[in-house]
């Protein structure tokens, strides 16, 4: 597994909200919801489109695809909603000194 790698600073990111980061060449979503930190793929797997300007629910720990509604887990990544089926990828996040570090999953 790779090491965790500066991403944002944790004022950058309102609560609700994201936050679209580039870390190592990858697109990542940061998302603030209900006062924890998730990173995900910037990508629906239903067309590929981007996730960033999706809305969060913080009470259901999701974020919408903002083209076609399909709802992702902000804690795993998990496809919850239809037209998506599959997973997009889930990074680990770490709070540190107002700053947010992202450790890259493989897939």
């Amino acid at each position: 597994m790779s090491a965790y790698i500066p991403a944002a600073q944790e004022s950058e990111i309102p609560d609700p909200g994201t936050l679209l980061v580039e870390v190592a060449e990858r697109l990542i979503v940061l998302i603030h919801a209900a006062g924890h930190f998730y990173a995900l793929d910037d990508v629906c797997t239903h067309d590929g489109g981007p996730l960033s300007d999706g809305p969060v629910a913080a009470e259901q720990g999701t974020l919408a695809c903002p083209r076609h509604g399909a709802q992702f887990d902000l804690k795993t990544g998990a496809a919850k909603t239809m037209p998506a089926t599959k997973a997009t990828t889930c990074h680990e996040v770490k709070l540190e000194n107002g700053t947010l570090f992202v450790r890259l999953n493989a897939e």
